[in-house]
């Protein structure tokens, strides 16, 4: 064949190409405050406005006072959610009670919104058994996962159990980070899930970092969006720090997969802006504040601050009021959760299955002896 013979395939075309759908983030207001899609903002009430302001604040709320908690030596494990307000919050607004939701250990807010209490949630990071009391009451969620991308998997199988039940208007819903991408459970579940085209929708909350790593290095893709194709399913960038634009982006995606048209990829672009986790790690150690800076300038309480100010719908005394109202509410839930019962082995083995195997029972009857003493 000729040296100079022309390619049967432009390879570097297609790399350069392959990402261009993923990369036009739906957007409702810009950083500044600026509805830039008016079509989609008058699609809310002004109560659906304040009502959606007032969830970020009590997480926000949740957050600052949790790390109080954390810091005065209370609490186990627990990951900050500064700064990821609107993408949480937006996505739990458009979830209904019926769905199941397999979170990972940031989604706390998320889990609490879906029914769990503040108390379980603080029980969880304390590894108390009594955190899933919320199963025993009905609530349709799975225990936070500490494994990286493990709730994939998981949601993929709850949700083809949704379809051979045939549970109508309901959808399973799993949380990662930008680094849970680039583990193999991710692309198990999505693929199992568009395999059986089971109601499922995965949210991909890309904070930048994983851990210290930076989302530029973990992955080459360019978006995350992207990653879903290779199994047949669509997936969307929508701004993470605009929570109307989640909030429509995350129904939507509810709905297409209600309707039985199979899964749904979304990547939420925020930013993580403290520390990864309370056990002691320090961002300052591998961001800069010139990168970090341009994210803060994206807060979503500021940004959606000023269109309720703008619409004389906010001030600043209401908001603090319901500071200091939600902190309260956080500090009685750490007081319950100091008063839950001193955990025993055999708690954990009775809890291990729902009906004990013989050697599980037999461990049971052992320990209760020895704890009876």
């Amino acid at each position: 064949m000729a040296a100079n013979s022309k390619h049967v395939v432009d390879f570097g075309h297609i790399k350069s190409t392959m990402s261009d759908p993923y990369k036009k983030p739906v957007q409702v207001i810009d950083e500044n405050g600026k509805i830039v899609n008016k079509e989609l903002f008058d699609r809310f009430s002004d109560d659906d406005l304040v009502n959606l302001m007032e969830k970020m604040v009590w997480e926000r709320a949740l957050h600052e006072q949790t790390m109080n908690f954390s810091r005065q030596g209370r609490l186990g494990f627990y990951a900050p959610t500064l700064g990821e307000e609107a993408s949480e919050m937006g996505i739990a607004h458009a979830m209904k009670k019926q769905d199941y939701l397999f979170p990972a250990y940031r989604d706390l807010p998320q889990l609490i919104q879906h029914g769990a209490t503040v108390k379980e949630g603080y029980l969880w990071s304390k590894g108390h058994y009594q955190c899933y009391d919320y199963v025993r009451r009905g609530v349709r969620a799975w225990i936070p996962q500490i494994i990286i991308g493990a709730q994939y998997v998981q949601m993929a199988g709850a949700a083809l159990g949704i379809k051979k039940n045939g549970e109508k208007d309901t959808v399973a819903y799993a949380f990662t980070g930008d680094g849970g991408t680039s583990q193999g459970d991710f692309y198990e579940g999505i693929n199992f899930a568009s395999s059986f085209q089971a109601p499922a929708v995965f949210f991909v909350q890309n904070n930048g970092w994983a851990i210290s790593v930076p989302r530029k290095t973990q992955t080459a893709a360019e978006t995350l969006a992207q990653k879903g194709v290779a199994s047949g399913v669509p997936g969307v960038q929508v701004d993470g720090m605009d929570i109307l634009a989640t909030y429509l982006v995350a129904k939507d995606a509810r709905d297409f997969a209600v309707a039985g048209n199979g899964p749904v990829l979304v990547e939420t672009l925020t930013y993580r802006f403290g520390a990864h986790s309370s056990a002691g790690d320090d961002p300052s150690r591998y961001r800069t504040k010139e990168e970090e800076k341009p994210w803060f300038d994206k807060d979503p309480l500021i940004r959606l601050r000023k269109v309720l100010t703008d619409k004389k719908l906010w001030d600043q005394d209401k908001e603090d009021k319901l500071v200091a109202q939600y902190k309260d509410e956080f500090k009685q839930a750490m007081k319950d959760a100091e008063a839950a019962p001193k955990q025993k082995v055999s708690d954990f083995l009775k809890h291990t299955f729902e009906v004990p195997t013989p050697d599980v029972a037999a461990d049971i009857e052992k320990f209760q002896a020895k704890e009876s003493k």
